[in-house]
């Protein structure tokens, strides 16, 4: 474990100052407090709630087994991670699908999960259209073939009407109709706002962190500053983590206070706010 030296001091009064210091973090949805005398009711799920969670906008230059990692190590503290799916073909790039036992324990990953920013880009979740393969088999293995076996026929029933084939299908048979390949269109580089000017977050993105550092050290560390909310680390690649405040001001103020930190004595520690 590296040895932290004595993190930057702020007064008694000032850290004091809205300061969540329990180690867990609280949920982000409260439930409601139930009336004396009242039996609480079951919790509701929308009609589309199933046990696979299907997620885009993922990080396409991360390749698949360090996304599915990443996602496993994310989500199981939400319960079982039956399954996760990741491609790296073009019509999944970007795309992944995450299984759990039950659609309540989906539903509340969903919950505290949305936007949040894995590798820099805000994940987008809604439930799957239809159960995965290894629910099926754990739920109702006898009916896990004739599952697979109608997705076959649906990917075979949709293959002239994807949108993504048929578009490459009309650029080939322009080029035909052309006589040779159609020209590649040049595309004008991409333009990314360096970390450094990035507009405020709630949400601090850190790197150059020791391999070795833990939760608890960065608790430490951010707990000295007003309104922490939560730590998260990312299991499969140590050296980043995100630190997430109750609001954009609470989140400046840590960063100014931390940015270039030497946490193990020798490397300093980058911090900016993650991208929206």
């Amino acid at each position: 474990m590296a040895e932290v030296s004595a993190p930057p001091t702020v007064s008694a009064q000032d850290s004091m100052q809205g300061v969540v210091l329990t180690p867990n973090p609280p949920d982000l949805a409260q439930p409601a407090p139930v009336p004396a005398g009242a039996a609480p009711g079951p919790e509701t799920l929308d009609e589309n709630a199933c046990e696979t969670l299907y997620i885009q906008n993922l990080n396409e230059k991360i390749k698949p087994d360090v996304m599915k990692a990443s996602l496993r190590g994310l989500f199981k503290a939400y319960g079982e991670v039956l399954d996760v799916v990741a491609h790296s073909n073009l019509r999944m790039r970007g795309q992944a699908f995450v299984s759990f036992e039950s659609p309540e324990v989906a539903k509340k990953a969903m919950a505290e999960v949305q936007r949040f920013p894995l590798y820099s880009k805000p994940m987008q979740i809604s439930f799957a259209r239809t159960p995965s393969d290894a629910v099926v088999q754990k739920k109702d293995p006898n009916n896990l073939e004739a599952h697979k076996q109608r997705r076959q026929e649906h990917k075979k029933a949709t293959r002239y009407t994807n949108p993504l084939k048929a578009k490459y299908r009309a650029k080939r048979l322009a080029a035909e109709i052309d006589g040779g390949a159609a020209l590649p269109t040049a595309k004008r580089p991409a333009v990314q706002m360096p970390d450094e000017y990035l507009p405020p977050n709630k949400i601090l993105f850190l790197q150059n962190l020791p391999e070795t550092v833990t939760k608890d050290q960065l608790m430490s560390l951010f707990s000295q500053y007003p309104n922490l909310y939560e730590v998260r680390l990312i299991p499969t690649k140590k050296d980043i983590a995100f630190v997430e405040f109750m609001d954009e001001g609470s989140a400046g103020v840590a960063k100014d206070a931390l940015h270039n930190y030497k946490l193990d004595g020798e490397n300093k520690i980058k911090i900016t706010f993650a991208r929206k």
